[in-house]
């Protein structure tokens, strides 16, 4: 376990500094990034990292800030990022509360980890379909590109 270091004003002292990776792990809870991420995906994020238009973010969200949620930053604007799900049904985005500060952006999505299948479907096909799928590294939109707003690997809008 890696004890925070604090600095003289009590701020926590940048780990990557210290040469320490900041990777976790996020769940994904609603169908807002749907078909992109499940509900019950798992992301391997890395806080602090750079984020560039068509990132996968771990954020807190602008009127509730305990509340933490995933969204693709689309663009930068004045004030922060543009952020949007990929389910054009869900609109808790920034179509609903604006441009989102950086410092409300807490971590980038790296790869999405799906969660195996219910016990009623562990059929050796579904294992096989499951394994195949079940790592994916999580990539840029084709949408922040500009272009027909599919994301670049067809596989993950398929699923």
């Amino acid at each position: 376990m890696v004890q925070e270091q604090l600095d003289e004003r009590g701020q926590e002292v940048d780990r990557e500094r210290r040469g320490l990776l900041r990777i976790g792990l996020a769940e994904v809870y609603n169908p807002s990034m749907v078909p992109t991420l499940n509900p019950g995906d798992q992301l391997v994020v890395r806080y602090g990292a750079v984020v560039r238009p068509g990132d996968v973010v771990v954020m807190r969200h602008p009127f509730r800030q305990d509340l933490l949620i995933v969204k693709r930053a689309v663009e930068r604007r004045e004030g922060g990022w543009w952020v949007t799900g990929d389910n054009p049904l869900v609109e808790n985005d920034s179509r609903e509360f604006g441009t989102v500060p950086d410092e409300f952006v807490v971590a980038r999505a790296w790869v999405r980890l799906r969660r195996p299948p219910e016990a009623g479907q562990r059929s050796p096909v579904a294992l096989l379909s499951w394994a195949a799928s079940a790592v994916r590294p999580l990539r840029s939109s084709a949408r922040s590109a500009g272009s027909s707003g599919r994301p670049l690997s067809r596989r993950l809008r398929a699923r």
